[in-house]
């Protein structure tokens, strides 16, 4: 994604620490402006995205869900005292928010990058249907990094394969609120970073499609993307706003789409249902249709 001259990047090596990225899906207005990345680990995880010293811990009081916990956490990197530097616009070396860890490090602390932050905690920000994960932003050092908004525009200097699909598969796993289908199935799970593509088979998408309001794509590109025979929007510097369109699984409408890269098996088209349960092993067929089309 390009969002300006000059963002913060996100090297592979650490993107690889992790099984899944994202850097939209989310209805979070950092993430709809390309500011924050979603970092998702091994379970049992908390790995680190940065090196340097840890300089403040909040503990932040989130949404009151009844599948999570009423107390998220805030912790603050200063970046310039670790083995890589993340530098702003200005030349100066950006602090690292991370939140959705409970912290076993402290004040003061000098980490490493991949070193445990602490046990990631299923905050009342997270969507239901969503897998814990860090959620990762950089500030300059003298913003006020306690607040929602401010972080700096970043990106994932990563590839990310785009993977063609018609829209059909088996359910392999299902939740309340959830279900993911056996494909497209991952080719080579290990190191290598999937997508589901668009028609063209040129990008990977990114994002809740329609659920969140905006989406991406993982390379470069730009103008109309189609998916399922219908467009979906727009990509102009790495975003999409989405078109009006409708999700249906086996002509049943549902919420929409849940879109990432993945680099291990557990990937696949991802249903959000939240209105509908289905089981596993079940035959998908998925639709996209403009709003207002039957």
């Amino acid at each position: 994604m390009n969002h300006g001259k000059h963002m913060i990047t996100i090297p592979a090596d650490v993107i690889k620490q992790y099984e899944l990225f994202t850097l939209v899906n989310s209805p979070y207005t950092a993430h709809d402006e390309g500011r924050a990345i979603d970092l998702y680990p091994p379970e049992g995880t908390a790995p680190s995205p940065v090196s340097g010293e840890v300089i403040d811990i909040k503990t932040v009081q989130a949404p009151s869900q009844p599948y999570a916990v009423e107390q998220d956490h805030l912790i603050i990197i200063d970046t310039d005292v670790g083995q890589r530097t993340y530098y702003t616009a200005g030349g100066e070396p950006a602090v690292a928010r991370v939140m959705h860890v409970e912290p076993t490090v402290s004040v003061g602390d000098i980490v490493e990058g991949g070193e445990s932050l602490g046990n990631l905690v299923r905050a009342g920000f997270f969507a239901p249907w969503v897998k814990n994960h860090l959620h990762v932003g950089f500030r300059a050092p003298e913003a006020n990094y306690t607040r929602a908004s401010g972080s700096l525009p970043l990106s994932a200097d990563i590839d990310v394969e785009p993977l063609r699909w018609d829209g059909t598969g088996t359910i392999k796993e299902a939740g309340k609120t959830y279900a993911m289908l056996d494909l497209p199935e991952h080719p080579s799970p290990g190191d290598t970073f999937v997508g589901i593509a668009d028609d063209s088979g040129k990008v990977a998408i990114d994002g809740g499609l329609p659920h969140f309001d905006r989406g991406g794509v993982f390379g470069d590109y730009t103008g109309n993307l189609k998916l399922l025979e219908t467009t979906i929007g727009e990509v102009q510097d790495g975003m999409v706003e989405w078109s009006p369109v409708q999700v249906y699984a086996n002509t049943t409408p549902i919420m929409g789409l849940s879109l990432f890269a993945a680099r291990t098996n557990d990937f696949g088209a991802r249903l959000v249902c939240p209105e509908h349960s289905f089981s596993v092993g079940t035959e998908v067929s998925v639709e996209i249709q403009a709003a207002g089309e039957e």
